[in-house]
């Protein structure tokens, strides 16, 4: 290995890992193990069980710690001792005796005795009754937390250095750096700043000839002028695209296929993707962007070309035994889950078994909202005349098919007792949430209720709606969130660190008609983003996390954009919009990395490898890893040789036999710079006199393979 490949690697596997932690322990218990535990043990191992076997009560945590007859059923951080692993898994025992649970079940049990076993229950196991009368809570009080109350504008704070505030955001920021006696950092200088924005704005490094320009004009909208042209480009969607993907729980198949039956497989799946794109591209606002993927259909029913947006519920995760009740119990609470913590930053499928322990959300709101889902049926509907039908006018073939949803008779559903779909409760008429309603839950009876969702969810008068995009936006730009919860503004979210800028913000863009770009053009003109990364030693030490902002922080690209900056690098990429799905792995697909195809069942291994997110639920935030086979991929998969390859003999066409000139241009296309004596220096030294062409890909693999390369200052 090459004493420049050798540098790379010891540089990138040396870097920190960042993980971000949305979903607390709690949180996990609640979503993941009590419903669960509910559904399958309760009926044998709990105070209201028809008997109890075992001496065991799996109904509080004081019961699963002390276990029964054989033992304790789980020991924190032990899975080994833990009895009640050991049960799920079939190894001795083998417990729920009705079958065995589904593999990623098992998994969330294991991890969830991994992480210390949390569990918020701590009454005994007559606590295990849940109520399901309309809850106690005081809905005045309620409606003060901070979340619920609705944003204001709030005027300017004065600060030491008026001048410094470009956007009002800034005064915001700039008031509380100077509460803590520290001073925003130094602009970025032009190089670096242009490719800040143009990774942020496009997800693409820019061209040479795009900083130059840059770097030379010195009028004062120049900085202004570049922002507007990114956000005119069709770039600009492809890449912000991928922001609200996450969120959707974007995918083509699902987690679960019996052999080769891939019938509740969604291979058109990419229209609603190319939806996505378009509608950023155009500014769609968000309020009608939220109103048409949940209601497209109610809205315009005759323009059936908009009837793709609704996608966001109908790519759901899908599962065989439709009719049978537990499924369906599943899959709508996907749906509530998907729009409440996508939409709302709430964590309303909490609420399925009991009143949600930590937020003003009875059991009854939950499943109001199940209810207007329990109305709504998936549904393919045919892409053409031609296209075979079944008897309820669906598409026989899933490729011939627009995967939406459409309403099927309106009806409400029973709340069902500790989630236990055998356990009936009260019916409950279809509501929006009583802690964002006036004094009565409104109502949702207009056909399924998908439009009057969409509506209550989309309105001005929702305190959340806008803070969560608002909060969702500023974290594509900084590491320091405002709420660094971003799904759960509830009472176990974070409050946010700059809480007058997140309103004033928040009412700014809906005044502004709820324009994402409008929003992106503020963070990306103010004063705030355009400072350094460089710290200086006062604010490393009054602020090492950065929460206040006294600098830019250091950002890892994401997989998309790395892999697309590296196909821009070598002149490979394919600019072309919109169309059907790519295997990003194969070194001949060259369209962004946008288009990958995602699956449930077996995500891409390079966007695994690279922390793209698990696509069978709804994702906030990235997580960010650094492991050995990141950079064994980046060393040596076929992928980055190609490219070197490719890198090598573009800068060859370019420069001909002038190496200094090769290294010029090389280090233009990757870094966007121009190298300094040293690097230049190292490259000569590196390559020789009579440099081979094995010799310049290992040179401009290395330059690919480098930390800098993946880094945005």
């Amino acid at each position: 290995m090459t004493r420049i490949c050798v540098a790379v690697l010891l540089l990138a596997t040396c870097a920190p890992t960042l993980l971000w932690a949305e979903e607390t322990p709690d949180e996990f218990f609640e979503r993941k193990i009590r419903p669960v535990l509910v559904q399958h043990c309760y009926r044998c191992h709990s105070a209201d069980g028809d008997s109890l076997k075992a001496n065991l009560f799996l109904d509080s945590r004081d019961g699963m710690r002390r276990g029964g007859d054989s033992g304790p059923a789980v020991v924190p951080g032990d899975l080994k001792k833990s009895l009640l692993i050991d049960a799920l898994r079939y190894e001795s025992i083998e417990m729920p005796p009705s079958g065995k649970l589904p593999e990623n079940v098992i998994a969330d049990f294991v991890t969830w005795v991994e992480m210390g076993a949390p569990d918020p229950r701590k009454d005994g196991p007559a606590a295990a009754a849940m109520p399901v009368t309309a809850s106690t809570i005081d809905w005045t009080t309620a409606r003060e937390f901070w979340s619920f109350r609705k944003p204001e504008a709030h005027p300017q704070p004065r600060v030491s250095a008026p001048d410094w505030v470009s956007r009002p955001l800034d005064g915001f920021i700039l008031e509380k750096l100077d509460r803590a006696g520290l001073k925003p950092a130094e602009e970025a200088d032009r190089r670096m700043l242009i490719r800040r924005v143009t990774f942020d704005l496009t997800g693409l490094s820019p061209t040479p000839a795009d900083v130059d320009a840059f770097v030379a004009d010195d009028s004062p909208e120049a900085y202004e002028n570049v922002v507007d042209r990114l956000l005119a480009a069709p770039q600009y969607g492809e890449r912000w695209a991928r922001l609200w993907l996450d969120i959707a729980r974007y995918a083509e198949d699902q987690a679960h296929i019996v052999g080769s039956n891939r019938e509740l497989c969604y291979p058109n799946a990419y229209r609603y993707r190319d939806w996505v794109i378009a509608a950023l591209n155009s500014d769609l606002p968000y309020d009608e962007f939220i109103r048409r993927q949940l209601a497209a259909d109610l809205i315009a029913p005759d323009d059936q070309e908009s009837h793709v947006a609704l996608g966001f519920i109908g790519l759901g995760p899908k599962y065989y035994r439709r009719g049978s009740p537990e499924v369906m119990a599943e899959e709508w609470e996907d749906r509530v889950d998907t729009v409440t913590r996508g939409l709302l930053g709430l964590t309303v499928a909490c609420a399925r078994c009991h009143h949600h322990k930590y937020d003003p959300i009875p059991t009854e709101d939950y499943y109001a909202l199940a209810g207007v889902f329990a109305s709504t049926e998936m549904f393919n509907r045919p892409l053409t005349e031609a296209a075979e039908t079944t008897k309820g006018g669906q598409s026989k073939k899933a490729d011939e098919a627009l995967h939406i949803v459409r309403d099927l008779k309106p009806h409400d559903i029973e709340v069902m007792i500790r989630g236990d779909v055998s356990k009936k409760g009260p019916k409950v008429e279809r509501h929006f949430l009583t802690a964002l309603s006036n004094d009565v839950p409104s109502p949702l009876q207009n056909g399924s209720g998908r439009l009057d969702l969409a509506k209550a969810i989309a309105s001005r008068e929702n305190p959340l709606t806008a803070r969560v995009i608002v909060n969702r936006v500023w974290a594509q730009f900084f590491k320091t969130v405002l709420v660094k919860t971003m799904s759960n503004f509830g009472a176990l979210g974070d409050a946010p660190t700059h809480p007058e800028l997140l309103d004033d913000i928040a009412v700014r863009f809906m005044d502004n008609g709820w324009s994402l770009k409008w929003l992106v053009r503020e963070i990306a003109l103010s004063s705030t983003y355009r400072q350094s990364s460089h710290a200086a030693p006062e604010s490393l030490q009054a602020d090492p996390e950065n929460r206040l902002l006294s600098r830019m922080p250091r950002r890892r690209l994401s997989v998309e954009a790395w892999r697309d900056a590296v196909m821009a690098a070598s002149g490979e990429l394919d600019p072309s919009v919109y169309g059907v799905s790519i295997d990003p792995m194969n070194v001949e697909a060259r369209r962004r990395t946008v288009y990958a195809e995602i699956s449930r069942l077996e995500l891409n291994k390079l966007l695994a490898l690279f922390d793209f997110p698990d696509p069978n639920t709804h994702n906030p935030q990235r997580n960010a890893t650094t492991t050995p086979l990141q950079k064994l991929f980046v060393l040596n998969n076929p992928f980055m040789l190609r490219h070197a390859e490719k890198l090598r003999d573009r800068v060859a066409v370019q420069a001909g036999d002038d190496a200094p000139l090769r290294v010029v241009l090389a280090y233009r296309l990757v870094f966007g710079r121009m190298p300094t004596a040293d690097e230049q220096q190292l490259a000569s030294e590196f390559l020789g006199d009579m440099p081979s062409a094995e010799r310049w890909t290992e040179y401009t693999h290395a330059l690919l393979a480098s930390n800098e390369f993946l880094i945005l200052d």
